[in-house]
């Protein structure tokens, strides 16, 4: 396994993939509060995805829309929707791949800070493997194979797909993924994708 890890880094190399934190939701099931910007570990969640996903790529950049100085304090460009109505995570995207200047585009969410270390390299090596657009993380519960697609390699010629999808309407991010040829990374730790919606799993974190 560490040898096709080596080679499909060599493939994909770490300074030709752009890390994304997004954090330009509503925070509606927290309360309306800016989500990205919420303590844990004495640092806000933001940061902790940065500093976990910093090492695992090139270059990084967050997608906020409200509270733009904090975010900016983090030390890394940040970049509002080009929407003005909190469009989602597509709209996340979609002002990433504008902005991103490598081949790869990386996202995870602001709101997960304990992901694996190893996502960039596990999500690049099947993404070669399988000469696939999209990889994005799948992790099994309950017997059931859950998609996570908020975490997501994608190749950054993607844009002009995605910015036809979103004018058409659309806003689920499966559906526009199943335009392209994707795969499934399986993550076998579930917890490390456990998030937090609400105060209350901030606190279980």
């Amino acid at each position: 396994m560490q040898g096709l890890l080596d080679y499909t880094l060599r493939m994909i190399e770490k300074h030709n993939i752009t890390g994304a934190v997004l954090a330009g939701g509503r925070g509606q099931r927290m309360g309306g509060v800016d989500k990205g910007l919420q303590t844990w570990r004495s640092a806000p969640l933001a940061m902790h995805a940065l500093l976990r996903l910093g090492p695992q790529v090139g270059e990084m950049m967050i997608n906020a829309n409200r509270n733009l100085a904090a975010y900016e304090s983090m030390g890394v460009p940040v970049w509002p929707d080009n929407t003005q109505d909190f469009s989602g995570p597509l709209a996340g995207f979609a002002v990433c791949l504008e902005r991103c200047e490598t081949d790869y585009l990386l996202t995870v969410p602001c709101d997960t800070p304990r992901f694996p270390d190893d996502l960039a390299a596990r999500l690049a090596a099947a993404l070669e493997r399988e000469q696939a657009d999209i990889a994005v993380v799948a992790t099994v519960e309950d017997g059931q194979t859950r998609t996570q697609p908020v975490f997501c390699l994608l190749k950054a010629d993607l844009l002009s797909s995605l910015i036809a999808y979103m004018q058409e309407g659309g806003r689920k991010i499966d559906r526009w993924t199943a335009r392209h040829r994707v795969v499934e990374v399986v993550f076998e730790d579930a917890s490390a994708f456990a998030g937090a919606n609400t105060l209350e799993e901030l606190q279980g974190l």
